[in-house]
């Protein structure tokens, strides 16, 4: 880990340290509304009618399901931040389908500010020609209230659990995102039942594009992020150059915070109305049975969940990217991460840590106990890996690998000094060309880093589990993107059982190059 990274997470833990145990005897709200547009206050938990120690759990459920960060406030104060390594504080993170609700609050946007007329507006009318390879009248009638409540009726295929998502990965596979979607076929009549389809997002995202007269993430930056203090931001392109509307973003965690606090506060930020009031009272009054479970009764509305059993609205990404804001709680939370987890538990964890809407007797123990946990977790230890007699052998050697479809082509290991590995992989399937990449070896039990790749760090560690088998996991932090190969070493062959983030495995097969 770089020094410097070494020194602001130990700065960010001490600095939060200090104000929970420096707030812990204040008198708690009501307070005027604290707008966090520069920075976000702390407050110990107990100030803000929270237990420390319930929140502890909560910070333990994120580790054990792989969060890489979590922040939760209550009443505009920041009552607990975890950063799980090696995941830090300022990093951004890939916010995948939690986009949408951004997106959705875009759309609000340019409705109030005339630059769009209204949600009854047709699709096809802001693609004259488009829609020609595969017609059908029944697309003549999707709108934009379709899109953004997931109804238009297109053939799609995208499930809301671990399966694959047929549709979506075809799109990204397609020359034209925009085309692709407006040419799928119609399973039956826009506004019949809702059916999760990113394409409808990718829609939106171009129309909006079109009517605001400037890419997508200018508007947000001028709209939107400015006003709420938000700098540190990226949004993927399609093909076309269109900002991904269904899972592009990056952003904080703490200003992914932001975007739910906007939503608490009705859509206004000091004294200003961001988004329509109106429209962010459609999503606490969502209706449309999203029907993903037969033992829930969760809704839908303008690209938001609803979880009315508990009072809860979200922007949800894949892998547990969540913007959650619970206002009958005075909860506002953002959590990212790399693993599919019941939402439901989330929630009752989150309602057991408020006990009351006034200030609980101080808790200097408890707040001791859970900022510990917190430096646990964001600080990785050392620890001895397993001695091999195979890692000088097999230090400088070159693996070439039987064709796979991870692209791979070759390997080198070393562990001389500080250790590293190069990947040779061929740049496009079907392609004779190739790229060459160096990645750090941690071979302390933590992980080593590159310096970012647009901004988007690489970080690697090796462990040996016996004499001829090696670990190694690969991580990048803000793409939420972890990555594991275990290889096994016999003779001049070496077997590698892939995994990633996906829960998508392979195994790889290689032989020794002399």
């Amino acid at each position: 880990m770089h020094i410097r990274h070494f020194k602001s997470r130990l700065a960010a833990i001490a600095l939060h340290a200090l104000a929970l145990f420096c707030l812990s005897s204040a008198l708690a709200q009501p307070l005027p509304i604290i707008w966090p547009t520069q920075q976000w206050a702390l407050s110990s938990p107990e100030v803000q009618g929270m237990d420390s120690a319930a929140l502890t759990a909560l910070v333990d459920f994120g580790a054990e399901n792989a969060m890489d960060s979590l922040v939760v406030t209550r009443f505009g104060k920041v009552v607990a931040e975890a950063y799980y390594a090696p995941f830090m504080p300022g990093m951004r993170h890939r916010l995948n389908s939690a986009t949408k609700g951004v997106v959705a609050a875009l759309t609000g946007i340019a409705i109030s500010r005339g630059q769009l007329k209204g949600v009854d507006e047709p699709v096809l009318g802001f693609f004259p020609g488009l829609a020609g390879d595969n017609p059908d009248a029944r697309k003549r009638a999707i709108t934009i209230a379709h899109l953004l409540n997931m109804t238009s009726g297109i053939d799609w295929v995208e499930p809301l659990t671990n399966q694959l998502p047929e549709s979506l990965l075809a799109m990204q596979r397609d020359e034209n995102w925009v085309h692709f979607v407006l040419n799928r076929p119609m399973s039956e009549e826009p506004g019949t039942r809702f059916n999760y389809n990113s394409g409808n997002s990718q829609l939106l995202a171009a129309i909006l594009t079109r009517q605001v007269g400037m890419p997508l993430a200018d508007f947000a930056a001028k709209q939107l992020f400015t006003p709420l203090g938000i700098s540190n931001f990226d949004w993927r392109r399609d093909p076309q150059g269109i900002n991904i509307g269904g899972l592009g973003l990056y952003l904080t965690t703490r200003d992914m915070a932001k975007i739910g606090y906007l939503y608490m506060r009705a859509g206004e930020w000091e004294g200003h109305q961001i988004v329509p009031r109106t429209w962010v009272n459609k999503v606490f009054d969502a209706s449309l049975p999203m029907a993903i479970s037969t033992n829930t009764d969760w809704r839908y509305g303008d690209q938001w969940w609803t979880v009315p059993a508990r009072k809860a609205y979200m922007a949800v990404g894949f892998n547990r990217q969540l913007i959650v804001v619970m206002p009958d709680s005075g909860l506002v939370v953002a959590a990212t991460g790399r693993k599919y987890y019941p939402i439901e538990t989330l929630l009752d964890l989150l309602s057991a840590s408020v006990k009351s809407t006034s200030a609980l007797p101080p808790n200097p123990a408890g707040v001791a106990a859970l900022e510990k946990r917190l430096a646990d977790f964001a600080m990785e230890t050392p620890n001895a890996s397993i001695p091999s007699s195979q890692a000088q052998k097999l230090s400088g050697k070159t693996y070439r690998l039987d064709n796979n479809n991870l692209g791979m082509k070759e390997f080198t290991l070393n562990f001389d000094g500080n250790g590293s590995y190069v990947l040779v992989s061929y740049v496009a399937r079907g392609s004779d060309e190739t790229r060459k990449v160096t990645h750090p070896l941690g071979l302390d039990g933590r992980f080593a880093s590159t310096q970012p790749e647009n901004g988007r760090g690489v970080f690697s560690k090796a462990a040996w589990a016996n004499a001829t088998t090696l670990k190694i996991e690969t991580r990048r932090p803000e793409e939420g993107e972890a990555l594991t190969y275990v290889l096994e070493f016999i003779d001049r062959r070496v077997v590698i059982n892939f995994s990633n983030e996906f829960g998508y495995r392979v195994q790889l097969k290689g032989t020794l190059v002399d």
